[in-house]
């Protein structure tokens, strides 16, 4: 048994555990988190790169619906958390027959959005890119783009729910070796499609590397993960029988549903208006010119960098507290909170200070244009000082995520947004520019920050029975 395992079997069996001990399980679920978000971003860089070479009005039809594919996406991710969040306290309470039980009822009640929304995409993608402003020819092929992706959504749901849940367990090298595999898929498949189909190509490339990653990591779920498996590893006919016998008798548990979307529905409700939020940040920025859009868009792929890792080392928090409160063990809960708050800070400001420095590099390789860069290297460099309580806010709300408390935070994030970013760059924009609107962003992610410290700081643990 690896010694991984061993410190996660001492935390939910009430063992002691030193300070090393702790750093050693944070770095070990962290480090395949940080990786798998790392493989995410590198995977958006290259389809964005592959889709540009076919010219402004394929990446535009792309862009025109991308929002809309976030909105839809992030929502039914947002649910399955609920469910994953519930697994990790059976977990940590030693009660894998019950986590088990949440999976079922994941598994058909996030299954079961997941196609609504898809049906929803797949009647209305032949009107909504024109309802959305785009020309005809940009609108027609941002349909097609949307109907595939529409009918793909079902698969990346039951991927969301499936990775979420190995999250959940303590297993964060899996998901994150299944991520750098659709990564490569898709390049295959985008070298293999684009020539033949162009924009649809993209679309189709993504698809079928979601449908083998998915099978696999769905695949592994059941048949090999020691605390969520749901058949044996012996594959008998008797085995795959009993798990369609237990599909076959479903009922829907109120209570585990209850439960769980009283954690999951306030992140989905987050992820909308943050949408409206972004939308808003767009307008805003627009009249500014094609420099400015061109600048603010670059910009956000490349800090994108700086963050992705403090998002890894959330959902190592999100894990690690949720089955140190199944345990109830209100120790770690401190202390995991502590050492995990710590690090995304101490990594964040680290790459903070390099984006500063190398921000005249990393705009040089993503654009020849010399104003575009101007711009952006500015914005970058505002940004990096909001960095450290940036990913204070991060961390900190996945260790909320983790006690099952999500209402209140989702409600900081966006009174954080809608009440000082937003004015304060509708206000700075108008004199100085794309600067003033990364200088709000700057001090609002800040703002944020504190709020979340000083929420950690006061929280009251109250461990109810998992």
């Amino acid at each position: 048994m690896s010694r991984k395992r061993l410190l996660l079997n001492r935390l939910r069996g009430g063992g002691t555990m030193s300070r090393r001990d702790k750093l050693d399980l944070v770095v070990w679920l962290s480090m395949p988190a940080i990786l798998g978000q790392l493989s995410t971003i590198a995977m958006q860089y290259i389809d964005t790169m592959m889709v540009g070479q076919l010219g402004a009005t394929a990446t535009a039809s792309i862009g025109l619906v991308s929002t809309t594919c976030w909105l839809f996406g992030g929502f039914c991710a947002s649910l399955g958390t609920g469910f994953s969040v519930l697994v990790a306290h059976h977990i940590g309470a030693k009660e894998n027959d019950k986590a088990r039980e949440v999976l079922r009822q994941a598994l058909v009640v996030c299954m079961g959005v997941a196609v609504f929304i898809s049906l929803l995409c797949v009647s209305i993608h032949s009107w909504w890119p024109r309802a959305l402003g785009g020309t005809p020819e940009v609108a027609s092929l941002s349909s097609k783009y949307f109907l595939v992706w529409g009918l793909t959504l079902p698969v990346m749901q039951l991927l969301f729910l499936s990775n979420g849940m190995l999250r959940s367990s303590g297993n964060m090298k899996a998901p994150m070796r299944l991520g750098v595999m659709m990564c490569g898929l898709d390049v295959v498949f985008n070298l293999l499609l684009i020539p033949l189909w162009g924009v649809v190509g993209a679309a189709l490339a993504t698809t079928i590397s979601a449908i083998i990653t998915t099978a696999c990591s769905f695949f592994y779920l059941i048949t090999r993960s020691p605390e969520l498996r749901l058949i044996g590893k012996d594959f008998q006919f008797s085995a795959w029988l009993h798990c369609l016998t237990r599909l076959r008798v479903f009922k829907f548990q109120s209570l585990i549903i209850r439960r769980s979307l009283k954690i999951g529905v306030p992140m989905a409700v987050e992820h909308v208006i943050f949408c409206g939020a972004q939308i808003v940040s767009t307008i805003i920025v627009a009249p500014l010119g094609a420099v400015a859009i061109a600048a603010n868009t670059i910009g956000v792929v490349v800090e994108s960098l700086c963050y992705m890792p403090g998002f890894g080392i959330g959902d190592a928090a999100t894990t690690l507290i949720g089955q140190s409160y199944g345990a109830r063990r209100e120790d770690l809960i401190r202390s995991f909170s502590i050492l995990t708050v710590g690090i995304g800070v101490g990594i964040m400001t680290l790459l903070g200070v390099v984006m500063y420095w190398a921000a005249p590099e990393l705009m040089q390789m993503m654009t020849p244009d010399l104003a575009v860069r101007a711009e952006g290297i500015v914005a970058l460099r505002i940004e990096a000082f909001a960095e450290p309580m940036y990913a204070a806010s991060i961390v900190a709300y996945g260790v909320f995520v983790g006690l099952g408390d999500t209402l209140i935070p989702c409600v900081m994030n966006l009174s954080s947004i809608w009440l000082v970013r937003i004015p304060l760059a509708a206000i700075l924009a108008r004199t100085m520019g794309l600067r003033g609107v990364w200088l709000a962003m700057c001090l609002e992610l800040t703002v944020r920050g504190l709020m979340f410290l000083l929420r950690l700081r006061f929280k009251k643990i109250k461990i109810k029975n998992p």
